[in-house]
């Protein structure tokens, strides 16, 4: 039952996932409760769900009271997923559920950061275009094929409205608060936060390497670039080089300038990189991981695995479910300064 409220009071929903991302969520609603300041009225009112109620704890730790979803969704406008750790598939489907049960009633629903994934399973971007967070992207369009995933900071789509995390929900925010109340709020809001720039759903995300790929030289970009298509199919370094018209030689030199490893070594580090991110974001098998990332055997790719990343993929995949680790907050190690010496030499055996 919808509960009394202001006339024109908007509700947001935030259905919380444990471990989910503190900064997404205070950056969606903080922009809302300046906003109320501003206009010296209840405009927008927010509510923390889960599935029964009670606290659930974000990835640093800080406990936030809830109330069960249930409740939560009477006469709410927006139903806002918030990613965090993985989900056992039988609390997964009461996920699904509830946000299928939201959408039946006109609900827009939306997704903060790893939420998307739940926004997919449910079937609630199947013709929509979506977004989420650049380091579960590759993952997720493994999963998700048919879906129409950008790298953008958020998409609204109709009544979908997905969010890659972090500050880009201030930014989401801020343009609901210029659809509802106009610029002139949206940037009195923004400036509360100094927030300097109002970025929209043109702009891209930026992060991992293709943030470090805008300032290399066009060979070494169009090499990474085909290194990315080849991950599960790969070639050799000299097929590289010709496609590109370099000699090996000149290809090694360059990375040997721009990374202090050798194309192969930084090959087989984007390899494994995206083998960390099936491992973190999807359910594959371990030996399925192996082979879209180009590995032979499992053996093999865990001496890989271990040796760049300090732990073995079972063990990654252990602590994932066991110990919770929050896949919101985590990003690609980089590769540890120890793990650099002699890779000039180093040739990749795959």
């Amino acid at each position: 039952m919808a509960r009394d409220q202001p006339a024109g009071t908007r509700i947001v929903t935030f259905l919380l996932v444990d471990g989910l991302s503190m900064m997404s969520l205070a950056s969606a609603i903080e922009p809302l409760r300046s906003l109320n300041r501003l206009l010296d009225r209840e405009a927008w009112r927010w509510r923390l769900a889960s599935l029964d109620g009670g606290v659930i704890a974000a990835s640093n730790g800080i406990p936030l009271p809830t109330e069960t979803a249930e409740s939560a969704l009477g006469g709410s406008d927006y139903l806002f997923v918030c990613g965090g750790l993985r989900i056992q598939s039988l609390d997964e489907r009461r996920y699904l559920a509830i946000l299928r049960k939201a959408a039946r009633a006109g609900v827009a629903v939306g997704s903060l950061s790893t939420g998307t994934w739940l926004l997919a399973r449910a079937g609630l971007l199947d013709g929509y275009r979506c977004t989420i967070h650049w380091e579960n992207r590759p993952a997720f369009q493994e999963e998700f094929p048919e879906l129409v995933c950008t790298d953008k900071i958020y998409e609204i789509d109709r009544d979908r409205l997905t969010c890659s995390g972090g500050t880009a929900a201030m930014d989401l925010m801020l343009h609901l608060i210029v659809e509802r109340h106009g610029a002139d709020f949206a940037r009195r809001v923004a400036n509360q936060f100094h927030h300097d720039r109002i970025r929209d759903e043109r702009d891209n995300q930026s992060g991992g390497r293709l943030e470090r790929l805008a300032n290399l030289p066009p060979p070494v970009r169009a090499a990474i670039r085909l290194m990315q298509r080849h991950t599960e199919d790969t070639i050799s370094i000299a097929q590289i080089a010709e496609s590109i018209q370099m000699s090996a030689r000149q290809i090694e030199r360059l990375f040997l300038r721009h990374f202090e490893v050798s194309p192969a070594r930084y090959y087989l580090s984007l390899r494994i990189d995206r083998a960390r991110e099936l491992l973190l974001y999807s359910d594959r098998p371990i030996l399925e991981v192996a082979v879209a990332t180009g590995f032979t055997s499992t053996s093999h790719f865990s001496h890989w695995f271990k040796r760049l990343h300090g732990a073995r993929p079972s063990q990654l995949r252990g602590r994932v479910l066991g110990e919770g680790e929050a896949s919101s907050s985590l990003g690609p190690p980089a590769p540890s300064p120890s793990s650099r010496a002699g890779e000039a030499q180093t040739r990749d055996p795959s």
